[in-house]
């Protein structure tokens, strides 16, 4: 199969541009990690006009795709959780092309994943997973079980995840075999919620107790990331500073519940300044004495 692909790879690695290509094999007869092709060659690039490039061949009738995308592209992925099979890519994947062993080192990071990047994958975990809860336990106070239950199952999911990161590992996309072994108590949780013979709204009822203790016990370390970074001048801040902060940018539609979240238990600080309305203050925020 590599002597079949080799001429469309071939030219684009001469390219001074490509930074890297790999091979990703079907492993299955349904193998959704290919997209159910038979092989993907992965290739990364510095700069790419489109955030991704995908292409399809077939050839003695086996489908082959080729997926460019950016280094920009790539780190988002990766920093965001939005496209986890790359790990797997990367880490799995065989190497036919590597400049200057960018790949060899990118594979080497995502192993050793050092804490910086721990911290920030914890930290945009930790809001999803807020936001996840207080909208689940809105339905449910509703009474919209199917919704709440759709919602507790997708905050479960974030809080499996942040016990992966926070052990040291890469979410995979059987992240519930990883939590199995690491985090059985969150596993447990998972099981009665799914397997449970009692009527929903009891499960949902105890789950999102469970879940809310579970996410306090936790919150420490899911803010630990935000509380450093505002920590890094004296003064408070606006949200607005906060939400185009460079290393907070990330955090995007979710940093607003999870800064509320921080106020309501204590581990940010509103401070009050006076606008020109009468009785109409800015809300400013900074990291609680205790708490820095």
């Amino acid at each position: 199969m590599e002597d079949l692909l080799r001429p469309i790879y071939q030219e684009r690695a001469s390219q001074s541009n490509t930074q890297g290509i790999l091979m990703i094999e079907k492993k299955n007869p349904v193998s959704p990690n290919t997209d159910k092709f038979d092989v993907i060659l992965f290739m990364v690039v510095k700069e790419l006009d489109e955030s991704l490039y995908v292409k399809h061949y077939e050839l003695l009738q086996k489908k082959a795709a080729l997926y460019i995308a950016s280094e920009k592209q790539l780190e988002e992925w990766i920093t965001l959780g939005t496209n986890r099979r790359v790990i797997d890519w990367i880490i799995n994947g065989k190497v036919l092309f590597d400049r200057n062993e960018f790949i060899y080192a990118l594979r080497g990071k995502l192993l050793d994943f050092p804490l910086e990047d721990r911290k920030l994958k914890i930290g945009l975990e930790f809001a999803k997973l807020i936001r996840r809860y207080l909208e689940g336990k809105d339905f449910f106070d509703s009474k919209h079980y199917i919704d709440a239950y759709n919602h507790i199952v997708h905050s479960l999911h974030h809080l499996a995840r942040l016990a992966v990161i926070d052990h040291g590992f890469h979410p995979e996309i059987t992240v519930w075999n990883q939590v199995k072994k690491i985090e059985p108590e969150i596993y447990k949780l998972y099981e009665e919620l799914i397997q449970g013979d009692e009527p929903i709204d009891k499960r949902l009822e105890l789950l999102f107790l469970a879940n809310e203790f579970m996410i306090y016990s936790r919150t420490r370390t899911g803010a630990k990331h935000l509380i450093e970074v505002l920590m890094e001048k004296e003064e408070a801040w606006s949200y607005n500073e906060m939400l185009h902060h460079p290393k907070l940018q990330k955090y995007s539609v979710d940093l607003s519940v999870l800064v509320e979240y921080l106020v309501e238990k204590g581990f940010l600080e509103v401070e009050k300044k006076q606008t020109k309305g009468n009785g109409v203050f800015h809300r400013l925020y900074q990291v609680a004495p205790e708490k820095s």
